[in-house]
C-alpha cells in the first residue's frame, strides 16, 4: 500500500511538471545554424583549418496564418509588430557570430559577433543589416545599449548594409529557417526563407 501512495505521488509530481514545463514552452523555438568554411580535409577524412560562422535566431511558426508578410504597402508591417525593422526571428534580437572575414553581397564584414536585422520596404530587394548593438535577454531589462528584437534600434550602430534578392517559392514553410546553401570552402549562400518568400545573398571568405 505504502509503496502504491509513493508512486501516485510520483505521478502527480511528473504531472504536474509536465504541464509547468508546457506553460513555459516559448512560442517560437529558438534555432541555431551553423556552417564552416575556409578549411579542408586531410588524408585521414578530418576537416581542418575551418572558421565557425554561427546565427542563433528564433523560429516563429506559421500556425495556419495565410500571408505573412503580407502585399502592396502593407508587406512587412506585420512582422515589424511596432518595430522599425524585422528581427528575423522572433523574441531575442538574432545574433550573427563568424570567425572569419567575410563579403556578403559584396560588402565585408569582419570576424566578430553582430546583430542581424532585414529592411523588408522593397519586397524583392530586402536590406540585410549588420550592426553591433547587443541584444537583450529578458525584454525588461533597463539596458539602453541593448535590444530586445527590433524595438529601439537606431542606425548609428549599423556595420554594414547589403541586398538580398528576394523570390516568391511554390510551398509555405511554417516554421522561420536562416541557412546556408551552395557552399564551398570560399563559400556560398546565405538565405533566409518563411512561408512563400525566399531572401538570399552571395557569402564568400574574404581575401
Amino acid at each position: 500500500m505504502r509503496v502504491m501512495k509513493v508512486m501516485s505521488v510520483l505521478a502527480i509530481v511528473v504531472l504536474m511538471a509536465n504541464v509547468v514545463a508546457a506553460q513555459n514552452r516559448p512560442a517560437s523555438p529558438r534555432g541555431h545554424t551553423a556552417t564552416q568554411v575556409g578549411g579542408s580535409y586531410n588524408a585521414e577524412g578530418r576537416y581542418e583549418g575551418g572558421k565557425w560562422i554561427d546565427i542563433y535566431y528564433g523560429r516563429p511558426i506559421l500556425r495556419g496564418r495565410q500571408g505573412i508578410f503580407g502585399e502592396g504597402a502593407d508587406y512587412g508591417q506585420r512582422l515589424y509588430a511596432g518595430a522599425p525593422l524585422w528581427r528575423v526571428g522572433a523574441d531575442q534580437t538574432t545574433r550573427f557570430v563568424t570567425e572569419a572575414d567575410l563579403l556578403i553581397g559584396g560588402q565585408r564584414l569582419a570576424a566578430g559577433e553582430y546583430t542581424m536585422f532585414v529592411d523588408l520596404a522593397n519586397p524583392t530587394a530586402w536590406t540585410l543589416i549588420f550592426t553591433t548593438w547587443s541584444g537583450k535577454e529578458d525584454p525588461r531589462a533597463d539596458d539602453p545599449n541593448a535590444l530586445w528584437g527590433a524595438y529601439g534600434y537606431t542606425d548609428e550602430k549599423d556595420v554594414m548594409r547589403t541586398t538580398m534578392t528576394v523570390s516568391t517559392v511554390d510551398l509555405s514553410l511554417d516554421n522561420l529557417f536562416v541557412g546556408f546553401m551552395d557552399m564551398t570552402q570560399q563559400g556560398g549562400e546565405f538565405f533566409i526563407l518563411w512561408d512563400n518568400q525566399r531572401a538570399g545573398v552571395e557569402l564568400e571568405l574574404a581575401n
